[in-house]
C-alpha cells in the first residue's frame, strides 16, 4: 500500500514539475496571457462593441505577436521594393488586420476553455508552443505558435491551425493585390478586409 502512494505521489509531482515548466516558459507565458485575453474577450459577448472587444485586444495582440515580421514575410520578394513609408503603412494595415480578426472570432462564449500543452520544442532558433481550444461538446481546436525571441522577448510569428500556416495562406492571398497594383493596393485591400471585420 504504502509503495502504491509513493509511486502516485511521484507520479503527480513529476506532473506538477511539467506544468510549473511550462508556466515558467517565457514562450508559453506569451501564449497563455493571449490565450486568457481570448477568454475574457468570449465571456463577455455581446457586453462589448466589436469597437471596445478591438481596444482591448489590441494591446495584447500587438505584445505577443511580430507584426512586422508577419507583414514582411506575408507580402514576400516586393517588401524590399516597398519604402520605408509604405512598409510602415502596410504593418499598420497588417496589425488592424489580425486584431480584427481576433475581436470579431472570438465574441461568445458556450464553456470553452484553453490548454497550453507541456512540451515546449524547439525548432531552430524558433520555439513552439500548442494549446487547444476546447468547447464543452465539440472536438478541440488545435493551435500551433511559432515564435521567435525579439529584444528579448518571445513573439508569435506564425500561427498553425491544425497543419494549415496562417502566413502561407496571407501571402497567398496578398499576391493578386500586390500584382494588381502594389504596396497601395494591398493597404486599400488590408483596410477593406479590417472594415467588413469591423462592422
Amino acid at each position: 500500500m504504502g509503495a502504491r502512494l509513493v509511486r502516485r505521489f511521484g507520479f503527480a509531482a513529476a506532473l506538477l514539475v511539467g506544468a510549473a515548466y511550462a508556466a515558467l516558459d517565457p514562450a508559453a507565458s506569451q501564449i497563455e496571457r493571449l490565450d486568457n485575453a481570448l477568454l475574457e474577450s468570449m465571456k463577455a459577448g455581446s457586453t462589448l462593441t466589436i469597437a471596445e472587444r478591438y481596444r482591448k485586444l489590441a494591446p495584447v495582440i500587438e505584445l505577443a505577436f511580430d507584426l512586422r515580421a508577419m507583414t514582411a514575410f506575408s507580402v514576400g520578394s516586393a517588401w524590399s521594393n516597398f519604402s520605408a513609408d509604405q512598409q510602415q503603412a502596410t504593418i499598420a494595415a497588417f496589425t488592424r488586420l489580425t486584431i480584427a480578426s481576433y475581436a470579431h472570432n472570438f465574441a461568445s462564449f458556450s464553456g470553452e476553455r484553453f490548454e497550453i500543452q507541456p512540451d515546449v520544442a524547439a525548432r531552430g532558433v524558433d520555439k513552439i508552443v500548442q494549446s487547444q481550444l476546447i468547447p464543452p461538446h465539440n472536438a478541440a481546436v488545435n493551435l500551433m505558435y511559432r515564435m521567435r525571441e525579439s529584444a528579448g522577448s518571445w513573439k508569435i510569428i506564425d500561427v498553425y491551425y491544425g497543419a494549415i500556416s496562417q502566413l502561407t495562406t496571407r501571402r497567398a492571398d496578398f499576391s493578386a493585390p500586390l500584382a494588381a497594383g502594389g504596396a497601395s493596393t494591398l493597404i486599400a485591400h488590408l483596410n477593406s478586409l479590417s472594415d467588413d471585420l469591423l462592422r
